[in-house]
């Protein structure tokens, strides 16, 4: 269940939320009916890297993200939960009774278009993978897809002479994506690689070397960043949709 709500809080409400003052806020509530959070894990959630998934599964990034951005906009996150009874988060964001929507320049600038480039996309969610190849394919690339750096390995080494750039995910199963670069670059120094990652500066400082990548793009990113990164690594000239 989705909620969203105008509530106002007072200073007992606030209390205990660093930046956040009393007032007028919009609680955007999400509630699901699942196994629920384990009582020594609720205090954790908001840890960053703390995850109860397996290795490789999860990073532990997700609600820690959701707080820094949600923290940026002087609001809080409050989190409830018991085992077998599912799980309530809501989100507070202070709000600005009568406050205009600001005029936004309908007129965007064009997003960079391929012209049939062959990419290798790396990763090992699913949905990642259906997403990105999807906004790739729409503005005119070829793609092929793999879900861990063995099984991307062995796409690159059978379609080495048309791939024109490969992004590969850092954290993945059996080869994880810093293996998976060493290994390309040993086979093709040249050829062009985004690296992408959840966990950003940390993991990009533990690749072979700063010349082993063309670009860093850090999840998660818009279809405007992930065009204009690939685009860059391409040097493809930005033309009208």
């Amino acid at each position: 269940t989705i909620a969203l709500e105008n509530v106002e809080l007072d200073a007992a409400a606030v209390a205990g939320h660093p930046g956040a003052s009393p007032g007028p806020h919009m609680m955007l509530g999400v509630f699901d009916s699942g196994t629920g959070i384990a009582a020594d894990h609720l205090d954790k959630v908001f840890d960053p890297f703390f995850t109860t998934k397996e290795v490789g599964k999860g990073t532990g990034l997700g609600l820690a993200t959701v707080l820094g951005i949600v923290q940026a906009h002087q609001g809080f996150v409050e989190i409830s939960s018991k085992p077998g009874a599912g799980t309530q988060v809501r989100v507070y964001l202070p709000a600005a009774p009568g406050a205009t929507a600001p005029v936004v320049d309908t007129e965007s600038p064009p997003l960079p278009r391929g012209r049939g480039e062959l990419i290798l996309i790396v990763d090992d969610e699913d949905n990642v993978r259906r997403l990105t190849r999807r906004i790739l394919e729409h503005q005119g690339y070829r793609v092929i897809a793999a879900g861990d750096g063995a099984e991307a390995l062995a796409r690159f080494q059978q379609h080495r002479e048309s791939i024109r750039l490969i992004l590969t995910d850092l954290i993945m199963p059996f080869m994880d994506g810093v293996e998976f670069i060493r290994a390309v670059r040993q086979i093709d120094p040249g050829v062009p690689i985004v690296a992408v990652s959840g966990a950003a500066a940390d993991l990009s400082q533990k690749l072979p070397e700063p010349a082993s990548i063309s670009a860093f793009l850090p999840k998660p990113y818009s279809p405007a960043r992930l065009l204009q990164t690939v685009a860059a690594a391409l040097k493809v000239t930005v033309s009208p949709l």
